[in-house]
């Protein structure tokens, strides 16, 4: 559905009935990335997967925008269709953009889950992220599926799920370039360690062994830094945890209902 909000018009997934999660999903994608999810923990909970602006069916102006704006996004969504606080779940850019929330805005996350996320790419962040924005919009759609695919999945699950692994390819592939290297500089500016120890939603961070997009280190730093967070470490698994371990979903809902 699409909702309009201060912030803009966002097309959100919402499935379900009860206490609210919202999901915020990876880079270049879209909120259907977590339909699987949202199916399995519909009878249980309110479902929201909203997708980030350019991505999906969201708007999007065109003009540049930060990692901050994107959790402004998010909050302005909370605050239109919830009315009130609600857990947060982010993976990958949806990650980022959860605790870039949970910083600002710590009266809308209840309770907060990051999966193969950071809150810094380090000190050649800017640089390393516009080479991926310049890649974004003159490489093929096509041709980036390969490196895709072996960032977000094991061999294994690759192999023993290509069903999955497909449609997660057909969101990429729709995913308007331009959003997508937009995107790619909204990540360059996403800084937010130093503020890591303002968070008070009760935090689970999840990461793969495998994942060399945002490695353990990155999650370590995640759990170092907010207090009181709880680190799992997932093995032979890569970039989309939540995706590639649907046996991890009922200790993310465990944790949610602690």
């Amino acid at each position: 559905m699409k909702v309009t909000t201060a912030r803009g018009t966002i097309e959100v997934g919402d499935v379900g009935e009860g206490r609210p999660v919202v999901l915020l999903h990876a880079l270049a994608l879209s909120g259907r990335l977590f339909d699987p999810l949202a199916a399995d923990w519909a009878a249980r909970r309110r479902v929201l997967t909203p997708d980030a602006r350019g991505h999906g069916g969201s708007d999007w102006d065109g003009r540049p925008f930060t990692g901050e704006d994107l959790a402004d996004d998010v909050a302005a969504l909370i605050e239109t269709v919830v009315g009130g606080p609600a857990d947060v779940i982010g993976m990958s850019m949806g990650g980022s953009t959860a605790v870039l929330l949970a910083e600002r805005r710590p009266d809308l996350v209840s309770r907060l889950v990051l999966a193969d996320a950071t809150a810094d790419y380090g000190p050649d962040r800017v640089a390393s992220w516009a080479e991926r924005a310049e890649k974004a919009v003159n490489v093929p759609r096509e041709k980036q599926v390969d490196f895709q695919i072996d960032r977000w999945f094991s061999p294994s699950f690759v192999q023993s799920r290509p069903d999955e692994v497909r449609r997660v390819c057909d969101i990429f592939v729709a995913t308007d370039s331009a959003a997508h290297a937009a995107a790619c500089h909204a990540l360059g500016t996403v800084d937010a360690a130093g503020g890591l120890g303002t968070i008070t939603a009760p935090t689970l961070v999840l990461v793969g062994d495998e994942d060399y997009a945002t490695p353990p280190t990155m999650a370590e730093q995640l759990a170092t830094g907010i207090p009181d967070a709880h680190l799992e470490v997932l093995t032979a698994t890569r970039h989309l945890s939540l995706i590639q371990r649907p046996d991890v979903w009922p200790s993310i809902e465990k944790h949610l209902d602690s």
